[in-house]
């Protein structure tokens, strides 16, 4: 592209009225297409149609990592914070690992127990399913275990209970109430 400040003697805003004079444009080469659509930018840039941008200044940040054909999908998820999108390989990975966090947030060992055994039954039923995608390598949960180690975090937790004041005899409160 040239620089839209320069004069090189033609006058691009009399090109664009006489091409959209007559209806659609007629190029005949690749080069009056080339022509034409640089002469629409020159005019847009000399309009300030492509002054402040979004953007405007800031590397793009797609442009570092090698060629992804779902950048699209990527980024509207990371954008809008999607979940469960993901194949079933996937999600149970990411539910195995965030496991510990998510029994914590049970209040009740039946509540924790039935966490775990869904989880267990859907990594077999995801083992046995031939749906493409990556295959299921988590693990199956030990209920028992994780059910101990969610009642040691709970009692871990836990906050002591304050210390007790020493009691006062007798004396001590009749002191204060006749010092007053």
């Amino acid at each position: 592209m040239s620089d839209p400040s320069s004069d090189d003697g033609r006058d691009l805003e009399a090109e664009e009225r006489a091409d959209g004079a007559g209806g659609p444009p007629s190029w005949t080469t690749r080069e009056e297409r080339w022509a034409a659509v640089e002469t629409s930018i020159q005019l847009a840039m000399r309009r300030g149609e492509f002054d402040d941008l979004p953007g405007a200044g800031k590397p793009l940040e797609w442009l570092g990592g090698g060629h992804d054909p779902d950048w699209w999908i990527r980024r509207k998820v990371e954008r809008e914070g999607l979940t469960g999108l993901a194949p079933p390989a996937i999600q149970l990975r990411n539910e195995h690992r965030a496991m510990d966090e998510t029994l914590d947030g049970f209040a009740r060992e039946d509540d924790v127990r039935a966490h775990l055994e869904d989880f267990n039954r859907r990594v077999r039923h995801a083992r046995l399913q031939l749906q493409g995608g990556p295959p299921v390598v988590t693990p199956t949960h030990d209920v028992d275990e994780d059910v101990r180690a969610w009642h040691e975090r709970r009692a871990a937790r836990a906050p002591e209970p304050p210390p007790e004041e020493p009691r006062r005899g007798w004396f001590s409160w009749w002191w204060r109430g006749s010092a007053g």
